[in-house]
């Protein structure tokens, strides 16, 4: 049986809430609901895309949370989430999500695809290693908190 392709998922679907937000907040355990719901709504309205890949059931099975920004070294297509259900994981799924992924980065006419890896993230790591991604760089972050 066929997979259905990912599918492009918008604030005020209902999908959003039942499908892409829980995935989401398994990765962002900090976020709740209500904070989600509005990064959620603010985030699309910056360009934010929220795509949702299904299994043959129809139960949403991974998400990826991505834009195309122009930026001095080209244009890039930055993936700011890709989470897979724990329960589907090495099956496959985040592959297919990250290769629609890199469909969608040529397409836009990218040159590359670009996201962020927590540094201990190992697991992650070798699943985008095992997809040609390379370390080109360091995200460093400064916190200025309110106060």
């Amino acid at each position: 049986m066929s997979l259905p392709p990912p599918t492009d998922v918008t604030p005020g679907d209902r999908r959003m809430a039942a499908h892409v937000r829980p995935l989401v907040l398994a990765l962002r355990p900090a976020l709740t609901e209500a904070e989600f719901d509005r990064f959620a709504v603010e985030a699309h309205a910056q360009g934010l895309v929220f795509t949702a890949a299904y299994d043959e059931h129809g139960h949403c099975v991974a998400v990826a949370t991505h834009r195309v920004l122009a930026t001095s070294r080209g244009r890039v297509l930055f993936v700011d989430d890709l989470v897979t259900d724990p329960a589907h994981r090495s099956a496959g799924v985040g592959a297919r999500l990250f290769a629609h992924l890199a469909a969608r980065a040529r397409d836009a006419h990218c040159t590359r695809v670009e996201l962020d890896s927590g540094v201990t993230n190992h697991l992650a790591h070798r699943f985008y290693h095992a997809r040609r991604m390379r370390i080109t760089a360091l995200h460093l972050a400064l916190e200025v908190a309110d106060g």
